[in-house]
C-alpha cells in the first residue's frame, strides 16, 4: 500500500491529507478534519477509475459545511429532542443547531475538529485521535476517540471507531460519506439502486425526531427490502418524505447482534456497474439522499452541487437514543470501550 502525506492550511490551522493507494491504483483520500473521506476513486465494470464521493476542492471548506460531508460526526451523531438529555437522574442542556434540536454534537462537534493522526503503509492504515473534554458542547465526561481507517487491494474501506470515558456520557459516532457511484459531478442518484436489510423503520415528527414507533416498511415508500430506485418514491406524499424532502430517516438492521458485522445496504449503480456494501455492527442506518446539497461549497470540478447529488448511509444508533428506552443504549460509563465498525466494500458487476 502507498500512503503519500500532504497538508493544507486553514483558519483553524494545518490540515493533514493522507492519500492510501492500493495494488490496483484505486484510492482513498482522508482528511484530519473531522477524520474525513475526502475522496474515494475506485474503477467502474470497464476499470476506469472515478471518485464516487461528494467533496470540495478546497481542503478548509470542510469547516462547518452543512452537509457534513465524509466527517465523523460526534459526540452525538444524528438528533437530540429539544437539546436536552438526562442521565443517572441528571439533566443535560446541549447546543440548539437543527431547529428546536441538537445536530451531531453541536456546531463545534467533531466534525469540526482536526483531530490528531498518524499512519501506516504496511497495514493500509490511518488512525485519527481526538480528546473531547468535559462539558464540550454540553457532555459530561472527558471522551478519547479513535477512528481507524483501513484501505485494503480488494477496495473495501474499514472504518473503525472506539471511545473511552472517565464519567458516564453518551455517544453515537458515524461517517457522513455521501457516495454517486457514476461520480461524484455526474448529478441525480435518483437511478441508483438501494436495497436495504431493514423490515422497520422510525417514523418521526415534523422535526425528524423520532415518535418512538418502531414501525414496519411493508406497503410503505419507506421499503427497501429488495433494490429499488431511490427516486422511484421519493417525491410521493407520505409525511417523511414531506418532513425531509426527500428521505433522511433511520431504519433498524435485521438481524443485529452486537459486535458482529452485517451487511446493511446494498447501493447500486447500473449504467457504471458499481456496487457499494455496506456492513455494520451498529443497529440501525440513517440514509439521508442529500435534501439540501445546493449551496454547499463547489465540489471537486469547481461546480455547485445540487440537491440529490449524494446519498450517505450512516451506520450508527438510533436518534434521540438517550431519551427513548426503548431503542438500543447510547450511555458509555468508565471501564467500558465504545466499539463500532463500518466497511464500505466497493466491487463491480
Amino acid at each position: 500500500m502507498k500512503i503519500v502525506k500532504t497538508s493544507a492550511t486553514s483558519p483553524m490551522g494545518e490540515i493533514t491529507l493522507y492519500t492510501l493507494t492500493n495494488a490496483s491504483g484505486a484510492s482513498v483520500t482522508l482528511s484530519s478534519l473531522g477524520a474525513g473521506i475526502v475522496s474515494v476513486i475506485v474503477p467502474d465494470c470497464d476499470g476506469v477509475l472515478t471518485d464516487v464521493a461528494i467533496g470540495y476542492s478546497n481542503p478548509a471548506d470542510y469547516i462547518a459545511d452543512g452537509p457534513c460531508a465524509g466527517k465523523v460526526p460526534g459526540r452525538f451523531a444524528n438528533r437530540i429532542a429539544n437539546g436536552h438529555f438526562t442521565l443517572d437522574g441528571k439533566e443535560y442542556t446541549l447546543a440548539i443547531n437543527n431547529g428546536p434540536n441538537a445536530l451531531h454534537g453541536g456546531p463545534t462537534g467533531f466534525m469540526n475538529r482536526i483531530w490528531n493522526s498518524t499512519a501506516d503503509a504496511i497495514s493500509g492504515t490511518v488512525i485519527f485521535t481526538l480528546h473531547s473534554a468535559d462539558g464540550e458542547e454540553g457532555y459530561p465526561g472527558n471522551l478519547d476517540v479513535t477512528a481507524k481507517y483501513t484501505w485494503n487491494d480488494d477496495n473495501d474501506l474499514t472504518l473503525h471507531l472506539s471511545a473511552e470515558t472517565d464519567a458516564p456520557t453518551v455517544i453515537n459516532l458515524t461517517n457522513h460519506a455521501y457516495w454517486n457511484l457514476e461520480g461524484h459531478d455526474s448529478g441525480s442518484v435518483f437511478n441508483h439502486t438501494l436495497q436495504l436489510n431493514c423490515s422497520k423503520w422510525l417514523p418521526t415528527d415534523n422535526t425528524l425526531i423520532p415518535t418512538g414507533e418502531i414501525a414496519p416498511v411493508a406497503g410503505t415508500p419507506m421499503d427497501f427490502t429488495s433494490p429499488k430506485a431511490i427516486g422511484r418514491d421519493i417525491k410521493e406524499t407520505f409525511p417523511a418524505l414531506e418532513y425531509g424532502k426527500g428521505y433522511d430517516n433511520c431504519w433498524i438492521a435485521d438481524n443485529h447482534t452486537p459486535g458482529q458485522l452485517n451487511k446493511i445496504a446494498t447501493l447500486t449503480s447500473e449504467p457504471s456497474g458499481r456496487v457499494l456494501n455496506v456492513l455494520t455492527t451498529q443497529p440501525a442506518v440513517q440514509v439521508y439522499t442529500g435534501n439540501w446539497l445546493a449551496g454547499s461549497p463547489d465540489n471537486k470540478a469547481g461546480r455547485p452541487y445540487n440537491d440529490y447529488d449524494g446519498v450517505a448511509i450512516e451506520c450508527q444508533n438510533c436518534p434521540d437514543a438517550p431519551n427513548r428506552p426503548e431503542f438500543p443504549c447510547a450511555v458509555l460509563r468508565p471501564g467500558e470501550t465504545y466499539s463500532q465498525t463500518i466497511v464500505f466494500s466497493f466491487k463491480t458487476k
